[in-house]
């Protein structure tokens, strides 16, 4: 992977070579992008914003034009229908088959508590892999890794969590931060729930400011840190005192999910705020006295530039330089501004802009461990069971996997999320590593090849189906190039795709394999035929996903 190191610099000398028709501009703004909208941007659109699209999914992208592709990405989508139980029968509140997300548990709840994590494991797995043509199930994400929570334990607690940032994925960041302020999960995961006026516990208060709303500035003076200081932390605390989560492990039938304010636990006092926030004062207001706090937070400026960068390191590129913070970052946070912190039409300002579709953001990010596996199930069409059940517990095993890739589904390592994201100066290089790099390359060679078996079911690419839906599959070059148009966000070089020929035709003309596959397509029922060119195909494919090319996006 060390290739991928100067990807961003050699994909600008690469792009120059062919002049395709991008914004080659190293000099890129907000401005809405004019250039041609064809499979190369359009896919380049689909790998950022969804898990991975397939050749029909660009191709109908292409025809709908990208106004009218953006419209479909950011659509507003009903709720999915919650996860089932698929295996266990020691529930009684939750047969097989049965929705568990609103029934109580019983009293040794360690009985029943793995069969619920396993299917909200698979559902959420699913989600992503079954998302369409739809933003959402990436912003979920986006979100999780924003507002974190992690080793919550209750999957009834998660799937609430999951569910709130689920349906505010592409609503109202002020909005979202209120609602995540006394989620249940949020409340026990920074001990909020332990806030009150006799102990002020400012975890919270903190990463509110911190992480989650403003940044941390740099420090000019003692404890003041530009956008607050550690007196508004004090002050903060005590004003988010009196909440506590509800229905914890519960097995109360009548007790839901959710949090509850208690005025007697509230530190009825006065909060005074810093400098930073003009001295304002906050008075006793009950349980609305969070949203109080939100309001002044949100009155500044700082958390549209905050999140707008956010949103930029999850999309397009972890480097923010000062031509990027002038052109890009500054007029998306203006975007947000003038939405009052709606977030839909920031989006579709950064996803319409030049600077999305410049030459230098193609292909330079490396895909996350939850965007590589997903999309390689879904850009190579991968069959799955048939039946909810056995689904549920092919999708468990894989998702399972993400632990050997540092990133095990609802378990960011820390408030601050995934170190991919913020931390540099390796950002997304964290994401391939001595220690993860043999589980990629075990994953894509199983699934290219012999297939990975989950509960007598082989998750394999059907290579047979996918190269007939290629335009030219008996030309070894135009096969070869558009797998790789499809596959990689990057067209390959001449030596790349001699390299890649010898897996079809080692060391022969190229006539040899337009005969061979245009007898196997005149006569698919001959097993030996299909053995060969299948064989063959499949030591392709699992090269080409074997290819720094394929981590990236």
């Amino acid at each position: 992977m060390q290739k991928t190191l100067t990807r961003r610099s050699f994909l600008s000398r690469k792009k120059a070579k062919v002049a395709a028709p991008v914004a080659a501009a190293a000099v890129s703004s907000l401005t809405p992008y004019t250039g041609v909208f064809g499979f190369e941007q359009a896919a380049h659109l689909l790998r950022r914003t969804t898990f991975g699209p397939t050749k029909t999914q660009i191709n109908a992208a292409v025809s709908a034009g990208l106004d009218s592709a953006l419209t479909f990405l950011l659509q507003d989508l009903p709720l999915p229908e919650p996860p089932v139980i698929y295996f266990g029968d020691a529930d009684p509140n939750a047969p097989v088959g049965s929705d568990w997300t609103n029934a109580p548990y019983i009293s040794n709840a360690n009985e029943i508590v793995v069969p619920r994590v396993t299917s909200l494991r698979a559902w959420s797995f699913g989600l992503m892999r079954e998302e369409g043509l739809s933003i959402r199930e990436k912003m979920t994400l986006f979100w999780h890794n924003h507002f974190v929570t992690a080793n919550i334990n209750d999957p009834k607690f998660t799937y609430h969590y999951f569910t709130q940032l689920r349906e505010n994925a592409l609503g109202n960041f002020r909005e979202l931060t209120k609602i995540m302020t006394v989620n249940p999960s949020m409340l026990r995961y920074l001990n909020g729930n332990q806030n009150t006026k006799n102990a002020p516990n400012e975890n919270y208060a903190r990463e509110l400011l911190e992480l989650f709303t403003l940044g941390k500035g740099p420090q000019v003076a003692p404890g003041d840190y530009t956008t607050y200081t550690e007196d508004d932390v004090i002050a903060c605390a005590k004003i988010l005192t009196g909440w506590r989560d509800r229905g914890f492990f519960t097995d109360d039938p009548d007790q839901a999910v959710t949090s509850q304010y208690f005025n007697a636990r509230h530190d009825l006092t006065d909060k005074q705020l810093s400098h930073r926030f003009d001295n304002i004062i906050v008075t006793e207001n009950g349980e609305d006295e969070y949203k109080d706090l939100i309001d002044i937070i949100f009155d500044r400026t700082e958390p549209a530039y905050f999140i707008a960068r956010k949103l930029y390191r999850w999309f397009v590129y972890y480097v923010i330089d000062e031509q990027v913070e002038t052109d890009v970052i500054a007029p998306l946070a203006e975007v947000i501004l003038a939405n009052n912190y709606d977030i839909k039409p920031a989006l579709e300002a950064l996803f319409g802009s030049e600077h999305f579709f410049d030459v230098l953001n193609f292909g330079p990010m490396i895909k996350n461990p939850t965007d590589f596996f997903v999309s390689t199930l879904k850009v190579n069409q991968v069959a799955f069971p048939g039946s909810v059940n056995a689904r549920y517990a092919v999708q468990n095993q894989i998702a399972k996997r993400l632990e050997d890739f540092e990133m095990p589904l609802f378990d960011p390592p820390s408030v601050a999320g995934y170190p991919a994201y913020y931390q540099a100066p390796g950002y997304y290089r964290i994401w391939v590593n001595s220690a993860t790099l043999p589980h990629y390359n075990d994953i894509v060679t199983k699934v290219a090849g012999p297939g990975v078996s989950v509960n007598n079911f082989e998750v394999r690419i059907d290579v047979l189906a996918r190269v007939q839906e290629l335009d030219n599959p008996g030309d070894p070059n135009a096969l070869i190039d558009e797998l790789a148009s499809v596959l990689f966000p990057q067209g390959i070089t001449e030596g790349q795709r001699t390299y890649l020929k010898n897996f079809l035709i080692p060391g022969l003309p190229d006539f040899e394999w337009t005969v061979e596959y245009g007898m196997w397509a005149e006569d698919p029922d001959d097993s030996d035929l299909t053995a060969a060119i299948e064989g063959k195909l499949r030591a392709l494919w699992s090269a080409m996903m074997s290819m720094p090319e394929y981590f990236l996006s």
